[in-house]
């Protein structure tokens, strides 16, 4: 049995299940959600719900209009690579194939990054993010689809994996984003339109959550839904994660001579989440027995037969198995894990952070706006 079990409300949705009941929505076949002309899903990066409630005081629209029921759980890793995916093709991590934000490609044997490492590490997008997407499945349907985000996104290699069959618009201003994405399920009937918000995101990772920096992103984000939802548009709002603040004094540096370390060949996934990939011959269940004897106050370990076994990652295809490290470390609290071996520090100055279990990370909003309020 895996170690590791994700928190958060028991019977919140879950991020897999956006993509699909907003499309059934548009034909009035939703399940939990109203019938709309057109449908509008907006993401906050890094915004969890626990995080809004805290600072409802900087986001009274946002704020006012969450109720109870409205949150979400992401799905595991709590990480933008594999949560914006799940949301956007409606598959588990298992499925669709970003298992975390650096991981193992098992044909060349090196590791590879799943957010920004396309290019640089020689991944074919289409090919690499196995699951269709949600504007591919309303271009079937005759759907207009679109994707509303930064300029400097419309031609990333994870554009290219989880938003492939989307039109691209271009909008680097808040305001801008939500009107444009507005505008244009107001204009084209029956459309799927994306929105995307990374500046709450970018902000806690460089100056923490509920930093002055955050706070300002958040109001900004804020009122840009001062703007008026067009009628019969129904307007779903979510972030793919949340985020914990991570100080200095709870940072375990791995160094020569750790015997966490041994049998190690890489270290892959994030601070707060690392997938550990082994040496040929190593054996998972000792590096794992190692692991919970040396970390049993800072982490939760697994190997990947539990955490399959558990269903962390949904149904794993075959292909993606190996991609998943030979055993999981998921941060307890607020601890981060950094492989101090390595040149570049940079990473042990974000201050903001996920990708573990804890309710902050899992837990994000699910606000129904326009249509979907009713």
């Amino acid at each position: 049995m895996s170690l590791i079990v994700p928190s958060g409300p028991a019977n919140a949705r879950s991020l897999t299940e956006i993509a699909d009941e907003t499309l059934r929505s548009l034909d009035g076949t939703g399940t939990w959600l109203a019938p709309a002309r057109s449908t509008v899903v907006v993401v906050i990066d890094g915004l969890g719900a626990i995080q809004l409630r805290a600072h409802a005081g900087h986001a009274r629209r946002l704020g006012s209009a969450m109720a109870r029921r409205d949150v979400a759980r992401s799905v595991f890793p709590s990480t933008t690579a594999a949560a914006l995916s799940s949301t956007l093709t409606g598959a588990w991590p298992g499925e669709h194939g970003l298992a975390g934000y650096r991981v193992l490609d098992p044909a060349r044997g090196r590791l590879v990054n799943q957010l920004n490492g396309y290019e640089r590490d020689g991944l074919d997008p289409a090919a690499w993010q196995r699951a269709s997407t949600v504007f591919e499945r309303a271009a079937v349907q005759g759907r207009p689809a679109f994707a509303v985000g930064l300029a400097e996104y419309e031609r990333s290699g994870f554009t290219g994996a989880v938003l492939r069959g989307a039109r691209y618009v271009p909008e680097d201003a808040v305001r801008a984003r939500i009107t444009t994405a507005y505008a244009l399920a107001a204009s084209e009937p029956g459309s799927f339109v994306y929105c995307y918000l990374p500046e709450a995101d970018k902000a806690g990772h460089r100056h923490g959550v509920a930093s002055d920096a955050w706070i300002a992103a958040l109001e900004e984000i804020d009122a840009a839904f001062a703007a008026a939802v067009p009628a019969g548009v129904g307007v779903l709002v979510t972030a793919d994660h949340g985020m914990v603040d991570v100080p200095p004094h709870r940072h375990v540096l791995l160094r020569d001579g750790d015997p966490r370390l041994d049998g190690v060949a890489h270290i892959g996934g994030e601070p707060r989440m690392l997938h550990l990939y082994l040496d040929d011959g190593a054996d998972a269940d000792a590096v794992a027995a190692t692991w919970r004897a040396q970390s049993e106050r800072t982490a939760d370990i697994a190997t990947r037969d539990e955490a399959v076994a558990a269903g962390l990652f949904g149904r794993v295809d075959e292909a993606v198995s190996p991609r998943i490290g030979d055993v999981l470390v998921a941060a307890r609290g607020l601890w981060a894990f950094y492989d101090d071996r390595l040149a570049d520090k940079r990473p042990q100055l974000m201050v903001g952070q996920h990708g573990s279990i804890t309710p902050e990370e899992m837990t994000v909003p699910l606000i129904r706006l326009g249509a979907y309020a009713g």
